[in-house]
């Protein structure tokens, strides 16, 4: 229920606000996109967490750069992989944690 009100609410934000600041973000994906991933596909507080880090690192003092979201914990296993079902590809970053790569083949 949260889950689905703060991802409605990144939506709003992605449609209508980032057109004010389109190109202001120092990182790829953007601060908003790194959100709505996190928020996804992790639990809620590490979501909150990770992304308000991102949100504060987003500024002229740090280099910015390529920035990935890392799945926390990986649960659920697809039951069909076709290249288009796919939404995110997962790479290996340590032990059980994966840096979460948006597939732009998707069609869902």
């Amino acid at each position: 229920m949260v889950r689905k009100l703060l991802l409605k609410l990144l939506w709003l934000y992605q449609k209508f606000f980032t057109l004010i600041g389109y190109g202001s973000c120092r990182y790829y994906p953007t601060c908003s996109e790194y959100a709505r991933i996190n928020f996804e596909n992790n639990s809620l507080l590490s979501a909150f967490y990770n992304s308000l880090t991102r949100i504060l690192r987003c500024n002229q003092l740090f280099d910015g750069g390529i920035d990935y979201p890392v799945l926390d914990k990986l649960e659920l296993k697809p039951s069909k992989i076709e290249l288009d079902s796919i939404k995110y590809w997962l790479v290996p970053k340590k032990k059980n944690r994966y840096h979460i790569i948006k597939n732009f083949s998707y069609k869902g």
